[in-house]
């Protein structure tokens, strides 16, 4: 830590068992102390900076209160945790985040022991947390399981599906639901934090269960009609009716930046021995940075910045739009000439793109919020009704409605169109947001259109060709980042449903790339040259279906076929050989290999080190040609530079 900046309270914390044997009237410093220390750190690697830091109270209560480890502490989704992080040892790592070898960005079991349950995705805690609970159960155990999840997480009807079983189970939770936009709750004070305190509190509890042993002995419709009093009465009062309705004990809404409201009712909670409890936090996102309050995203994700000016470092590169904006900027052209086209984003219209599309389209285009389930059979409903709809859903996002893309969509043959970002390998945000497996779970289903652009050029022609495809669905995946800097049309061209197209032509050995490979098909092709052997460089630009017609010219006339995708196992190199299987061009001698992400899940690095890693780089595809010829590598290259 700085000069500028001492933290003697933070000094003193290595773990939560050192906050533990902190006075209460200590931890308003502390929580100072650790919201510095966050942005600090967050200023150095990048990362998500406003949600950790409306957690900063929160986290310090939660392991003031709760014995954690033994308590199991779940965050939804993770990207809150830095706070968290920093009091559970990690504090002398905290500036390796999202970096090769460094911390993850999200929670991860095998990072530490108070990461309780691995995450990525939101939605997900209530479900994990409600299966530790009743193992807890089962185990004979007392330790309590608190799960914390935002309110934008409980868009997702996941959560929904949890908290109704949760309710029905009667299991012992703590679900502590953080509301940081006014979503929800109403302003909060100390007549909200009273009314939390009391029934939280153990006099309140005891005599609402006397009550209900009392209704038990009344006529059954006088127990129903006290028990809807008692329910409707504190819901009046907190507004929590509707989980009650699921079956929680609701508490709040109390100020998640007051230790004051915050310790006396985690306390109160934590001694209970009731079934499932929501407790319901008021928090700000960015709370306490300036720049982050301010900011419309709350600072959510950040690259490298200045800490007293707030000014973000610009992403690295060469200045070429991003593949999202080039995809924004095509669906606007083409729903500038066609009105049935319609847009969809499950929570994510700038991180898609979809908020210029809204900005120009604003009655066309649908944020469904955290429910890719629903955007994909909303989708399906508005495509049934002769609409165009372009469902924008990162791929590792996607896979979360994998059964309603096969039912909804597929089985019926309707025209939705996938615009899959973040295809491949992301960087700092690692296997969880990885798009490894769109290709296969896609390509496998009868009558999908599925397409990979090779550049933004390629990218704004598969945009324009999905919206004429009006008889099945259709899917086009493209990378994170910059493009290559190609010029770009006004408009894209449709393309040929099922044509590839070559862009280097030789004898010896081919090259077929599916998506945005190609580059470094295209690097592999000039150093193979330089070792002798003549290439050929095709883009398939559609796995499914396939330029069957392409890949048998490739297979009769050279010696080695190599196939190259951002993706996992089962996708197009898997159909590439089942072609050539079919057809009985592997019985002449063809040398074929498919390179393929490995079959393991990379960690968090930048993009070109997890390529590197993966063999899917120009050196990669070189080396899988020596291989095929049986050649060594090393030997040629000695001699080539004898």
């Amino acid at each position: 830590m700085s000069a500028e900046h001492p933290t003697p309270l933070l000094d003193r914390v290595l773990t939560p068992q050192d906050l533990r044997a902190l006075d209460d009237h200590e931890l308003p410093q502390l929580a100072a102390e650790l919201r510095q220390e966050t942005i600090d750190a967050v200023s150095v690697t990048g990362g998500h900076l406003g949600a950790g830091l409306g957690v900063v109270e929160l986290t310090i209560a939660l392991h003031k209160v709760f014995d954690t480890p033994s308590d199991k502490l779940i965050w939804d989704v993770g990207h809150q945790t830095y706070p968290h992080k920093i009091l559970t040892g990690r504090r002398d790592r905290i500036r390796t985040l999202r970096m090769g070898s460094g911390l993850s960005g999200f929670c991860k079991r095998d990072e530490s022991e108070y990461d309780t349950f691995g995450a990525g995705h939101s939605s997900t805690s209530i479900s994990a947390g409600l299966g530790m609970a009743v193992a807890r159960d089962l185990a004979g155990k007392t330790h309590n399981v608190v799960c914390v999840i935002g309110d934008g997480a409980m868009s997702a009807g996941m959560a929904y599906e949890a908290m109704n079983n949760a309710g029905a189970m009667d299991s012992r939770l703590i679900v502590i639901l953080n509301d940081n936009d006014m979503s929800i709750a109403p302003p909060v004070g100390a007549m909200s934090a009273y009314l939390a305190r009391l029934i939280s509190g153990e006099t309140y509890r005891q005599l609402r269960n006397w009550a209900k042993q009392l209704a038990k002995i009344l006529p059954k419709a006088w127990e129903r009609r006290a028990a809807r009093a008692e329910e409707y009465t504190r819901g009046f009062w907190t507004g929590g009716t509707l989980f009650e309705e699921m079956g929680f004990y609701y508490v709040g809404p109390i100020d998640g930046h007051n230790f004051d409201h915050l310790l006396p009712v985690l306390r109160n909670v934590r001694d209970t021995q009731n079934g499932p409890i929501l407790i319901h936090v008021v928090t700000q996102k960015g709370k306490g940075y300036e720049h982050a309050e301010n900011s419309a995203d709350k600072f959510h994700g950040v690259t490298r910045f200045n800490v007293v000016t707030g000014a973000q470092e610009p992403s690295s590169g060469g200045g070429a739009p991003s593949y999202t904006k080039v995809f924004a900027n095509a669906l606007i052209e083409e729903a500038k000439a066609d009105d049935k086209i319609v847009a969809i984003t499950a929570a994510m219209p700038s991180g898609t793109g979809l908020d210029r599309f809204a900005e120009a389209f604003p009655e066309r285009c649908y944020d469904v919020g955290i429910a890719e389930q629903h955007a994909v059979t909303f989708a399906g409903g508005l495509a049934a009704e002769g609409f165009k709809p372009f469902a924008a859903i990162y791929s590792t996002f996607l896979q979360r409605a994998y059964d309603q893309v096969v039912h909804d969509v597929a089985i019926q043959s309707l025209p939705v169109r996938f615009a899959i970002d973040r295809a491949g390998l992301v960087g700092a945000d690692g296997p969880t947001h990885a798009g490894a497996f769109d290709v296969t779970y896609l390509s496998c289903l009868p009558g999908f259109v599925v397409m990979a652009a090779s550049d933004e050029v390629e990218l704004m022609h598969m945009v324009a060709t999905a919206a004429t495809i009006d008889d099945r669905p259709s899917a086009f995946r493209y990378p994170r980042g910059e493009g290559t800097g190609a010029a770009l049309p006004k408009r894209g061209d449709v393309l040929p449903i099922g044509e590839g197209r070559i862009l280097r032509e030789g004898t010896t050995v081919a090259i077929l790339s599916f998506g945005a490979r190609l580059a470094e098909a295209l690097q592999a092709s000039d150093q193979l040259a330089g070792f002798g052997l003549s290439t050929t460089v095709a883009d398939a630009r559609f796995c499914k279906p396939l330029d069957e017609e392409l890949v048998r010219q490739l297979a009769r006339h050279h010696e080695v076929l190599i196939t190259l995708e951002e993706g996992a196992i089962g996708g197009f190199g898997s159909q590439v050989l089942h072609y050539l299987a079919r057809e009985g061009l592997l019985d002449l001698g063809l040398k074929v290999r498919s390179l393929v992400l490995p079959d393991s899940f990379i960690e968090h690095d930048k993009p070109q080190a997890m390529y590197e890693k993966a063999g899917l780089n120009a050196s990669g595809i070189v080396a899988a040609v020596f291989a095929a010829l049986g050649k060594d590598l090393r030997s040629a290259e000695a001699a080539r530079l004898a």
